[in-house]
C-alpha cells in the first residue's frame, strides 16, 4: 500500500474519530441547571380545606408549587388556579409534588369557603391544599417565606367589592427540604411549563 494511501486512512480514520466525539456530547441530553436556592421556609401551622393542620414540617419530603389567592378574587386569582388546575393535571400522581395555595383573606375563606373553592378547580384530595388561618402565620408563610406580597387595598382603590388586594402573580417552587428554588409567572403559559418541568426534577431527586 502506498504512503499516500496510508495517509488517507490515518486521517480519515482520525475525523471518523473527532465525528464520533462530536456527535456523543452533542447528542446526550443535556443536564438541566441546578436551581438557586433563595432561602427557607420558616416554621408556621395554617389550617386546610378539610380544617387540617398544616406546617412546614408535614410538607416537608414533597415538592411545593405555592401560590396566594383569596376565593373572591375575580381576576389574577383565576389565572392563578387555573394554572395550578394544569399543573396537577400534567403531573403524575405518583410524585411527591403537592400544590399550595394561600388566601390573603383569612376573614372570609374560612376552610370550607377553600374547599367549596378547591372543588370548582378540581383540587384533587391531598394533592392541592388550600391554606387559611392566623394573619401572623399566614404573614410569615407568604412574606418571610415565599417573599410573596399581597397589600390590602383601601376603598378608594377598590374597582368592586371584591376587589380586595393587590398580590403576586408568581408560582413559588419549593423542594423537599423546604428550601425556595424557583419564581415563575403564573400568567404566562412558557413559565408554568417550565415550573412543571423543574418540578418533575427536583421530585425523582
Amino acid at each position: 500500500m502506498s504512503e499516500r494511501k496510508i495517509e488517507w486512512l490515518v486521517f480519515g480514520g482520525l475525523a471518523a474519530t473527532v465525528l464520533a466525539i462530536f456527535s456523543a456530547f452533542t447528542l446526550l441530553p443535556s443536564r438541566p441547571k441546578p436551581l438557586p436556592i433563595f432561602g427557607t421556609l420558616p416554621a408556621f401551622a395554617l389550617i386546610d380545606q378539610n380544617g387540617q393542620n398544616t406546617t412546614t414540617a408535614s410538607l416537608r419530603g414533597n415538592v411545593c408549587i405555592a401560590d396566594i389567592i383569596f376565593t373572591r378574587c375575580a381576576g389574577q386569582c383565576i389565572v392563578l388556579s387555573t394554572a395550578m388546575k394544569e399543573i396537577q393535571s400534567t403531573l403524575p400522581a405518583s410524585l411527591p409534588v403537592k400544590l399550595v395555595s394561600i388566601t390573603t383573606d383569612p376573614a372570609y375563606d374560612t376552610s370550607a369557603v377553600l374547599k367549596k373553592y378547591g372543588a370548582r378547580y378540581g383540587a384533587q384530595e391531598g394533592r392541592w391544599l388550600f391554606l387559611t388561618g392566623d394573619k401572623s402565620q399566614l404573614h410569615l408563610a407568604t412574606f418571610d417565606g415565599l417573599k410573596l406580597a399581597a397589600v390590602e387595598k383601601t376603598p378608594a382603590q377598590q374597582d368592586d367589592p371584591n376587589d380586595l388586594f393587590i398580590h403576586s402573580t408568581k408560582l413559588v417552587l419549593i423542594d423537599k427540604e423546604g428550601r425556595v428554588r424557583g419564581y415563575y409567572d403564573g400568567s404566562a403559559q412558557e413559565s408554568v411549563s417550565e415550573i412543571i418541568a423543574a418540578a418533575k426534577n427536583l421530585a425523582r431527586q
